[in-house]
């Protein structure tokens, strides 16, 4: 007798199936979920780690063309301008030529500026140390922002290089191409971004800076106010917060 076996019954023998039921793709698809959000975080940690490294290059290159300025200038920084003359971006264009370098990879897409012509029109991320603090312990009476006009700081009066920052990143929407103490509640405040580099909230993570002695470090925020004001060159402003 010739008995055939249906489908059903041949399914059944050799164990084969058609696919997924609809619930074993739900946890397919479940555990992908978890898996792509245990790990995009990682991704996204990584990512902001490689743009803050770009940005210490960037603050490095521009420490050495301070440095390079500092060298034939009698042991100067750029000078505060009186009038129409060239900020600091323009005056240290020769050490470091790309503009690119003026643009932290973290900042926005087009972060303010001053405006001027040249590197001074650049977008840019960073401000230079107005020394404004150590320029007031100089003039005394007669110091006002408009009197440091042509002025410029020699190097020989940072009395802790290693501790005293020259370039740090500025807010997105900030014009200003200097860090100046004296002007409203001061920049420190006001202008300096802290928190650039973080995944999280803001006024969490840091930012990078660049110091007399030719370092670049990434600072947590907070880092540059205390234990002690790393802008200032005077005590009475270095010790100034609580």
């Amino acid at each position: 007798m010739n008995t055939k076996i249906k489908p059903v019954e041949l399914r059944k023998v050799s164990g084969t199936r058609d696919g997924f039921t609809l619930i074993e793709l739900l946890v397919v698809i479940a555990i992908i979920a978890i898996l792509a959000g245990m790990l995009l975080p990682s991704l996204s940690k990584a990512k902001e780690a490689g743009r803050r490294v770009a940005c210490l290059n960037n603050e490095k290159q521009l420490n050495l063309s301070s440095a390079m300025f500092v060298d034939e200038n009698e042991g100067r920084f750029p000078a505060r301008p009186s009038g129409n003359e060239p900020r600091w971006p323009e005056e240290l264009r020769h050490g470091y030529k790309n503009l690119r370098i003026l643009i932290c990879p973290s900042d926005g897409p087009n972060p303010q500026t001053g405006g001027g012509t040249n590197a001074d029109g650049a977008p840019r991320s960073y401000l230079i140390n107005g020394w404004n603090d150590c320029f007031q312990a100089e003039m005394g009476g007669s110091f006002t922002l408009a009197a440091m006009a042509g002025k410029a700081m020699n190097e020989q009066a940072i009395k802790l290089p290693s501790e005293t920052i020259v370039f740090g990143e500025k807010e997105t929407g900030s014009p200003h191409y200097y860090m100046d103490f004296l002007e409203g509640i001061g920049n420190d405040f006001t202008e300096v971004e802290q928190s650039r580099h973080s995944t999280t909230l803001k006024n969490s993570g840091g930012s990078d800076f660049a110091f007399a002695d030719g370092s670049v470090r990434y600072l947590r925020f907070g880092q540059m106010l205390v234990p002690q004001n790393l802008w200032a060159v005077e005590d009475t402003f270095r010790n100034s917060m609580p």
